[in-house]
Order: C-alpha cells, then structure tokens, then sequence
C-alpha cells in the first residue's frame, strides 16, 4: 500500500515542490495539503495520512502546536516529520516534545526527504546525527523537570549505555559496533527502553536524555 502523505507549508512553492518529489516516489501518495496549522490539523483528522511533513513557522498556528494537537488526537496518529530550516526556525525542541517522530533541514537533497517519509512510515524515527547534535544540543540548554530523571531507574546500566548513544542520534548498527554486540541485541535494548520509559520512539528518547541530563548539551560533539 501506498504511504500516504500530508503536506504542511505556509509557502505554495515549497507545498508544490514537496509534493512533486514525493509523488514522484512509486510507494508514496500525496494525499491533501495545508497552509497552516489549523488547516493541517483538520485535513490530518479528515484525510488519515500515514505521515505529516509539518513546517514550523506558519500563521494562524505553526507547526508546533498543530503537532501536538495531531499527536494527542488519536492513538493512531500520524508520524510528524518536522522540516525546519536550522537558522531560522527557534521551536524545534518545543516540536519533538510536542510528538514530533523526526526532523531535517530544508536544505537537504531531495532523496533525503523521500527516504525520511519512508523511515517514520516504517514506524521508525528520523534522528540524523549532525542535526541531532545542532539542534537537540541547543534546544535542550533549560532547565529539566524535577521528576524526569527519576524515570530512568528502571534502566539497567546496559540499558543507559545504549539510551546515552541513541541521544547522541546513532543508528542500531552503530550502536552495536561501539558495544560490540549484535545487532539484534541492540534492537532489543532499544525496544525495552522505550516500553519502560513509555516513549513512543527514538526522538522522544532523545529529548527525555537531554531533559534528564543522561547527556549533556554538545556532548558527543
């Protein structure tokens, strides 16, 4: 079945050229498009798509909100995949803790944003490294909640080994190279994690690390 798709951007051209490298994809349907925030979070209730390409800034209400809108929704709700451009846009943290499954710049090559598509699809998350160290690293310099890192006692010290790298946006093959372990066995770890921590997925993951200070901002840099 075809991964389908909704477009979220306050400029026509950007909406326009999305959904000309989306549709050109065999596996993917562009199904609607939104100018802003409450248009999206509309189009997401009536439309169903598997994944929301959201932008940031928008009028009437940007992308933020309108993420956390679409995520508390419904249980089955589509994956966010947040495309910002780094310099301008100051909410992406505020995004990945409103539900957000992934984040990249607007600058990247087009394959990129097709593969991304596929990954949150997948039921994935998209944490590209250096954009993970870029802007979780920024984002994440506030205060955590006092009650955050009491969550993470329920992990084993391997469990905290493989959380600390999975926030520093490595990958489960390269996860398992650094612990010299199998893949498999990294994929289980990751599983545990978030049914213990009760995260949706890997970003999630990411922000709680940063919020509890199991890594610290620039760390791994």
């Amino acid at each position: 079945m075809s991964i389908r798709v909704l477009i979220v951007d306050d400029q026509a051209m950007v909406r326009a050229g999305f959904s000309m490298i989306l549709g050109a994809a065999g596996d993917i349907d562009v199904v609607g498009e939104a100018g802003d925030g409450r248009e999206a979070v509309a189009a997401a209730r009536r439309l169903r798509p598997d994944v929301v390409v959201m932008d940031v800034q928008m009028p009437v209400l940007d992308g933020v909100a309108a993420t956390r809108q679409i995520v508390a929704a419904s249980d089955a709700a589509p994956r966010i995949l947040v495309v910002t451009t780094f310099d301008v846009d100051d909410y992406v943290y505020d995004a990945l803790r409103a539900g957000a499954s992934g984040f990249m710049l607007k600058n990247a090559p087009p394959e990129e944003l097709v593969a991304a598509v596929r990954v949150l699809a997948r039921g994935d998350a998209l944490l590209a490294p250096a954009v993970t160290r870029r802007v979780i690293a920024r984002f994440a310099r506030q205060a955590a909640p006092a009650t955050t890192a009491a969550r993470l006692d329920e992990l084993t010290q391997r469990e905290r080994e493989v959380f600390a790298l999975v926030a520093r946006g490595l990958s489960n093959a390269e996860i398992a190279d650094r612990l010299v372990v199998s893949h498999g066995t990294v994929k289980t770890h990751v599983a545990r994690i978030l049914m213990k921590l009760g995260l949706r997925d890997r970003v999630q993951a990411v922000v709680l690390a940063y919020e509890s200070g199991a890594v610290a901002p620039g760390q791994g840099d």
